[in-house]
């Protein structure tokens, strides 16, 4: 795997672990251009076969892990086309997404996502394909989507639904409000929680632990008791194309895009 560095993601490989890092200002917001470098990434992640047993994906912002999908992107690109056509823009987008967090959630490799600060929509969808989640006391979890008239649609809900119990689940999306790292982590999600600044660290120091173990056994444990829920998922992309063309959505999007608030994410 070669060195890359994006004007998103940048990544490498170093003693068995790569390092996958968010950067993109203010607060990490995945739009096409981080997706089309997460496609690029995940291209790579299949050529490290035998000589990795580890990713760590994390923030190098102080904002936190990541705001989620670039709504200002999203409306903007939904704009002044017919709604049939910007359906499919959703679609696409949607479908190349899904297939790189599919690729990591499947990746051979244990996958750990260090955290702190906003791990919000799209950012919390990431986390979630990762096997461990290592948070920082700092972070807060949360789906705000349905106060746009979404659902998130970037796998969050089956994979919820695979690890916890439905109430977590139902709570998480229909209040929209947040979880801090000790509520995650008394639900299940996070594995560990660690003193401000220190997810990375503990995180490094935990895929050093991962190297001690045979990576053929370790793959397929997590195959075992990691089952990728694909039917869902694709039902997840349908539900929330059908959402899009509700005008609740555009009212919600213009009224973000318009905000003036410097955190408008926020529930």
């Amino acid at each position: 795997m070669e060195t890359f560095r994006g004007q998103a993601l940048s990544w490498g490989l170093k003693d068995g672990v790569v390092e996958l890092a968010l950067h993109r200002e203010p607060n990490n917001e995945l739009g096409s251009m981080a997706l089309a470098e997460a496609e690029k990434f995940v291209n790579s992640l299949e050529q490290v076969g035998e000589v990795a047993h580890a990713l760590i994906i994390y923030s190098k912002l102080p904002s936190g892990f990541s705001a989620g999908a670039d709504l200002r992107e999203l409306y903007q690109r939904s704009q002044n086309v017919p709604r049939a056509q910007a359906v499919r823009i959703v679609r696409d987008q949607l479908e190349r997404t899904h297939r790189v967090m599919n690729a990591i959630d499947a990746s051979p490799l244990t996958t750990i996502a260090a955290v702190h600060g906003i791990v919000f929509g799209g950012g919390f969808e990431l986390a979630l394909v990762c096997d461990l989640i290592i948070a920082d006391k700092t972070a807060r979890f949360c789906f705000p989507e349905l106060r746009l008239g979404l659902i998130p649609g970037w796998g969050g809900i089956p994979r919820l639904k695979r690890d916890l119990g439905n109430a977590v689940v139902r709570d998480l999306l229909l209040t929209g409000r947040s979880f801090n790292a000790t509520k995650l982590q008394q639900a299940g999600l996070a594995s560990q929680v660690v003193g401000e600044g220190e997810a990375l660290r503990v995180a490094r120091a935990t895929a050093v632990q991962l190297g001690k173990f045979d990576h053929h056994t370790a793959a397929a444990a997590k195959k075992f008791i990691k089952p990728i829920p694909y039917d869902e998922l694709r039902r997840e992309i349908d539900l929330f194309c059908e959402l899009f063309t509700h005008p609740t959505v555009d009212a919600g999007l213009r009224k973000f895009v318009e905000s003036t608030d410097a955190q408008p994410y926020l529930p």
